[in-house]
């Protein structure tokens, strides 16, 4: 039987650090893998001369899974975000980000347990009818949401709380205000939800559903929503766990998906040997239960609670004084 081959893109700043931490976890753990490194990002524009190469692309479709650190896209016109064209290229329509609470992180919260089911591809991340006046004193952009995309996230959502056990389901929308976009957003969710009567579905309007995470995050078990609604919840609930250092993405279509850590790319403190590898570590995990390696992904998600529970060498963000290598050392002594 051939090996799983994955196409791995180090990133920019503090990228190769903690991939190549991930990489020594997956090793340790007995994963048997055959790597393929690519450029993307900064360093594939000073190697290549573009952010995403063509190369890349073809790896990325060749071993259809890939693992890939923080990329950096420079600001200002002609380009656009590294990562909406890769969700764009390989139809990568479902974001995936769960949270949890690790005790020993300065998180505000114990028992945090939310994935936000993010659309991918749609509304107001498509990119449609962006224009700026000659004068520049107006600006207009278009979302669009269709019922087969709609659809297809919001029985995502749901088939994933079945096969992992969840109870709960809430859409987040603001179909009150938004009444096209959202509002056949919503419709949609709403039958889906009865296709799945052994799961709790709820409904939440945007600006509550962020108070309520604030106030009572127990209550929240699967979020969906629309792709910038859901770029907004993810990150306020890894504020909830303690920030983007303890979160990771993963970006799944029909057959590909590209995992990811979901935080930047640092480039103060790249190279120092400071940063914290565990985003980009839980995004391994994510991958590894793609793959159905879950004993391999449970494995690691345990070390990693031991040693942020412990404090054994960990990272000044997690109120340590180590560094990546050392808190991947103690990682990989646990596995």
């Amino acid at each position: 039987m051939s090996k799983q081959r994955i196409t791995v893109i180090r990133g920019d700043g503090i990228g190769p650090d903690i991939i190549d931490s991930a990489l020594q976890v997956l090793a340790k753990v007995g994963c048997d893998f055959e790597y393929d490194f690519a450029d993307a990002g900064l360093v594939a524009l000073e190697n290549h001369g573009e952010l995403l190469p063509q190369t890349t692309l073809d790896l990325i479709s060749q071993n259809r899974i890939a693992l890939k650190g923080p990329l950096t896209t420079p600001v200002g016109e002609g380009f656009t975000s590294i990562n909406v064209s890769l969700r764009k290229k390989f139809q990568l329509y479902a974001n995936l980000r769960p949270v949890i609470s690790f005790k020993g992180t300065k998180a505000r919260y114990q028992d945090i347990d939310i994935v936000t089911v993010r659309e991918n591809t749609e509304g107001m991340y498509c990119g449609l009818g962006q224009i700026v006046s000659e004068d520049g004193s107006e600006a207009q952009a278009l979302s669009k949401i269709t019922r087969v995309g709609a659809e297809r996230i919001v029985v995502y959502a749901y088939e994933l709380a079945r096969r992992d056990g969840r109870k709960k389901v809430t859409v987040v929308h603001k179909a009150n205000i938004l009444k096209s976009t959202s509002g056949l957003f919503l419709k949609v969710a709403r039958e889906v939800a009865l296709r799945y009567p052994d799961i709790e579905s709820t409904e939440m309007i945007v600006d509550n559903a962020c108070m309520q995470l604030v106030m009572n995050p127990h209550q929240f078990d699967v979020i969906v929503t629309t792709n910038l609604f859901g770029d907004i919840l993810s990150d306020l609930c890894a504020g909830l766990v303690g920030g983007l250092g303890m979160a990771p993405g993963a970006n799944i279509g029909e057959d590909c998906a590209i995992f990811e850590a979901v935080h930047g790319s640092a480039p103060d403190i790249a190279g120092k040997n400071l940063a914290n590898p565990t985003s980009v570590i839980l995004a391994a995990v994510q991958m590894l239960e793609y793959l159905k390696m879950g004993t391999e992904a449970e494995k690691i998600k345990q070390a990693l609670k031991q040693v942020i529970e412990t404090g054994d060498r960990t990272t000044r963000d997690l109120g340590g004084v180590h560094g990546t290598s050392d808190f991947t050392q103690a990682l990989l002594e646990r596995l």
